[in-house]
């Protein structure tokens, strides 16, 4: 069984020397971020504001909201990358997070040893890695070049093994930011059949998304956010027309 309770969470962030003009003329062109108070020296942008959420086996949560809106942060603090200022987070279960899948990689090293230098950081054993090592270089499609440096991969190569990686490990909860999509079209959807089975697998499921298609396939509620309060939370057709509504936009 797994569980993610957050109750009342805010996050602020204080900004210090942002009594200069320019700072501050810097930080409030970002309209749609969490809301800024404060006075001289100090600024604080509250990214989260009373955030309370309580996910059981078979949720689906779809995060929705214009950019800045907190999507994002709130998946950090549920990943235990952020730490809230007020409130608690309470995680049953294995999280896996595909916010920075490629955290961890060494570039003088070879694709290989990225492999394990990735899996050491996720939490594998190298008895665990090594039982992975020939689904993720099949996966991978890399051959030769896992032999090389990864300095000389192309963005596309680095992302391939890197999506093997973290699409190889078992999950009781997975945040995602956005769906990973990578290579050409056949490995596209490739990935898509893999990525698929692994969000399948996970018991509680927790993705950031601009995309409606998005969040009506993978998702089974979700939770409106605006500059980093919850504005709606429900049934994932009401929150996506209140998204679009004058109310919400104002």
């Amino acid at each position: 069984m797994a569980r993610i309770r957050v109750d009342n969470v805010t996050l602020h962030y204080p900004i210090i020397g942002a009594g200069d003009r320019s700072v501050k003329n810097r930080l409030l062109s970002f309209a749609t971020g969490g809301k800024i108070t404060g006075g001289s020296g100090t600024m604080v942008v509250t990214g989260l504001d009373q955030i309370s959420l309580d996910l059981h086996d078979e949720d689906r949560l779809g995060l929705i909201g214009h950019n800045g809106a907190g999507k994002s942060t709130l998946l950090k603090v549920l990943a235990g990358i952020y730490t809230p200022t007020a409130g608690t987070v309470e995680v049953e279960g294995r999280i896996v997070s595909t916010l920075n899948i490629t955290l961890g990689f060494e570039h003088e090293a070879t694709g290989f040893e990225n492999i394990y230098l990735r899996g050491r950081l996720l939490g594998l054993t190298t008895e665990e890695i090594e039982a992975k090592m020939d689904e993720i270089v099949d996966f991978t499609e890399l051959g030769r070049y896992l032999d090389l440096p990864v300095r000389v991969y192309s963005s596309g190569m680095l992302m391939r093994l890197a999506f093997a990686i973290m699409t190889s490990l078992e999950s009781d909860i997975l945040l995602m930011d956005e769906v990973i999509g990578t290579g050409d079209a056949r490995f596209i959807h490739k990935a898509e059949a893999r990525l698929d089975e692994f969000m399948n697998k996970a018991k509680i499921m927790v993705i950031a998304s601009h995309s409606d298609d998005v969040i009506r396939e993978f998702c089974n509620k979700a939770l409106l956010l605006k500059n980093g309060a919850p504005f709606a939370t429900g049934e994932i057709d009401e929150i996506l027309e209140i998204y679009q509504s004058s109310e919400y936009q104002a």
